[in-house]
């Protein structure tokens, strides 16, 4: 086990570099100066003249050849040094730390709650195929696939409004230090992303269930005499959450890379909050760094799932 996880690592660093390279050449070539941006400002606060724009450029090294600048940006981030943002004046290191937490902890009750919705739902349709049930869930699951996630996320804030008098914070609040509060803030986007999800790990579930019930360990099982209430949870549900575990070990990585648009939704003050403002004032630095830190979080998420693979159906090793 040890030696596969050291591997998967080895096998990580390549991809993390080429990574960067795609990251750091888009915020090359795509069009768009966070100085002409204040150069050009039409309320007129922020003036500046050619000097002034190459002297700024000439101190945050843009100025410099870009193999250079490259492997300038990747000695600060091994140092833990992820420069500053353009307009805030901010360490980026301490804006990812502040904003990550709620980020991720919107993509895990997300995929918490397709799991909660997703399995019962997957599972009783296999094991009541060509019922009303099944033909009820199905359809459903179709409508909540089809349904976008901001459409959903919206919906979702009107509910929460015009019934249940729903008014979040905009401010970060963690779990840790307000429960309450926290939940408040993050249960609508989890609400909105998760339901999409659910639909499709619920698919997910039905097929594997129903491939596993077809097998011939469990059909010796109901020889023997086994309720299939005993056959669901001892041998099915096992062998039936592998495909459900790689689906959502991707989903997890997406959902915090991918909150983008539910996140400006809400107002959530997270990561995918961070990148749509970075992307409007062309903040090359937030943006370069958030991408980065994205592609970290998605490799090191699917080596977890790998590894959990073992956990789950002990006749999986590694050599």
């Amino acid at each position: 086990m040890h030696l596969y996880i050291l591997r998967r690592l080895l096998i990580a660093i390549p991809t993390l570099i080429g990574v960067t390279l795609l990251i750091f050449a888009a915020m090359r070539v795509l069009p768009g100066d966070p100085f002409a941006t204040i150069e050009g400002e039409s309320i007129g606060t922020i003036q500046l003249t050619p000097e002034q724009i190459a002297k700024a450029r000439a101190s945050l090294g843009l100025d410099r050849p870009y193999h250079v600048q490259y492997l300038a940006w990747i000695g600060d981030v091994l140092k833990g040094n992820l420069g500053t943002s353009f307009w805030r004046g901010e360490p980026l290191s301490e804006l990812i730390l502040r904003r990550a937490p709620i980020t991720i902890q919107i993509a895990l009750m997300a995929v918490l709650l397709s799991w909660i919705i997703g399995l019962p739902v997957g599972m009783l349709s296999a094991t009541r195929r060509n019922t009303w049930l099944d033909y009820l869930s199905r359809t459903f699951v179709t409508l909540f696939q089809a349904i976008p996630s901001f459409f959903l996320g919206m919906l979702v804030i009107l509910i929460g409004i015009l019934y249940f008098s729903w008014r979040p914070s905009l401010t970060i609040v963690y779990f840790w230090d307000d429960p309450y509060k926290n939940l408040e803030m993050t249960i609508g986007p989890a609400m909105a992303l998760g339901l999409g999800l659910g639909a499709f790990i619920a698919r997910i579930a039905r097929s594997s269930t129903l491939e596993v019930l077809g097998e011939d360990y469990v059909r010796t099982a109901r020889a023997k005499g086994l309720g299939d209430r005993w056959i669901l949870i001892r041998h099915v549900l096992k062998n039936a959450l592998l495909p459900v575990v790689t689906v959502s070990g991707l989903a997890l990585g997406g959902l915090i890379g991918g909150s983008v648009a539910v996140e400006r939704a809400f107002g959530v003050p997270g990561l995918g909050l961070a990148l749509v403002m970075a992307v409007a004032e062309r903040d090359w630095m937030l943006i370069q760094n958030l991408a980065l830190f994205y592609g970290l979080v998605f490799v090191l998420v699917n080596l977890l799932v790998d590894v959990s693979y073992a956990w789950i159906d002990p006749r999986i090793r590694y050599g």
